[in-house]
């Protein structure tokens, strides 16, 4: 979680908290946190630690005068709606969700509690809010409103690599966010002539079923989504790109999913 994301969430989790923190002394503020990864993780860690500093700035001590319940996923989507039921049953005042799928799992399981969303790609296509000026409903947060990037990917990578045709697409049919991403990409690559190969993967054997599928197909580049279980096996992602084919060029990757753009292979001694 960047500490824009944080600051905004903070903003949104003003009001809910004033009010619990107005009840008397017994009745401390309960916030639920829900991260797609593991407190073993440095990267999710730290996001956490981040978090849990911007509460202190605005007064709010885990175990002094805020309880907060934090849920891990353990990089399974699957896990996301025994997790947010959870803290529905437990009644926290408001669920800070990490991702697409942790905030649709979380608002499936209470439209009361308020959801604070972050790093949510398209929550508009992802049907998570009505709008984005007016959220309507229990969700409120940030978005990356990131779909219509991957256009760009595809036309930067053409840039690059001028004589590539076939393009693999990695993507995590249980993101609520990647299926108006995969069409944009869609009518991206037939507006650019690129064939476009599309890789699902929801899990790390997956992922390594879909290099292997790459490298059958011949394909000359790779798109990867943003995606939290493609964020926690950066490694395993970066590890099967260089060992891929020369002739392929590979998206580059920050451990933070923010976008970024392709590059060569070919280039990768100096990357």
């Amino acid at each position: 979680m960047s500490l824009l994301a944080t600051t905004l969430i903070l903003v949104a989790l003003a009001a809910p908290l004033a009010t619990a923190a107005a009840q008397p002394a017994e009745k401390m503020p309960r916030v639920g946190y829900i991260s797609p990864g593991s407190p073993s993780d440095p990267v999710r860690l730290r996001r956490f630690e981040i978090f849990q500093q911007g509460m202190r700035e605005l007064g709010y001590v885990a175990g002094r005068n805020l309880s907060l319940e934090a849920r891990w996923a353990g990089n399974a989507y699957d896990r996301y709606p025994a997790l947010a039921a959870d803290l529905v049953r437990m009644k926290v005042d408001v669920i800070v969700a990490l991702g697409g799928a942790a905030t649709q799992a979380a608002q499936q399981a209470t439209r009361s509690i308020p959801i604070v969303m972050s790093i949510v790609t398209d929550p508009l296509g992802s049907r998570l809010v009505s709008g984005l000026a007016h959220p309507g409903g229990n969700v409120t947060g940030t978005s990356m409103m990131a779909p219509d990037l991957v256009a760009k990917q595809l036309e930067l990578l053409r840039e690059v690599v001028p004589k590539v045709s076939r393009v693999a697409l990695l993507w995590n049919p249980a993101n609520p966010s990647h299926a108006s991403a995969t069409s944009s990409a869609k009518a991206a690559a037939r507006s650019s002539g690129v064939q476009l190969q599309l890789l699902e993967a929801r899990d790390p054997q997956e992922i390594d079923r879909a290099f292997a599928a790459m490298t059958r197909e011949q394909a000359g580049a790779l798109v990867v989504l943003p995606d939290a279980i493609f964020t926690n096996q950066v490694r395993r992602i970066t590890r099967r790109c260089f060992a891929a084919p020369q002739s392929t060029s590979t998206r580059s990757w920050e451990a933070r999913s923010r976008p970024s753009y392709p590059f060569s292979s070919r280039h990768s001694s100096s990357a």
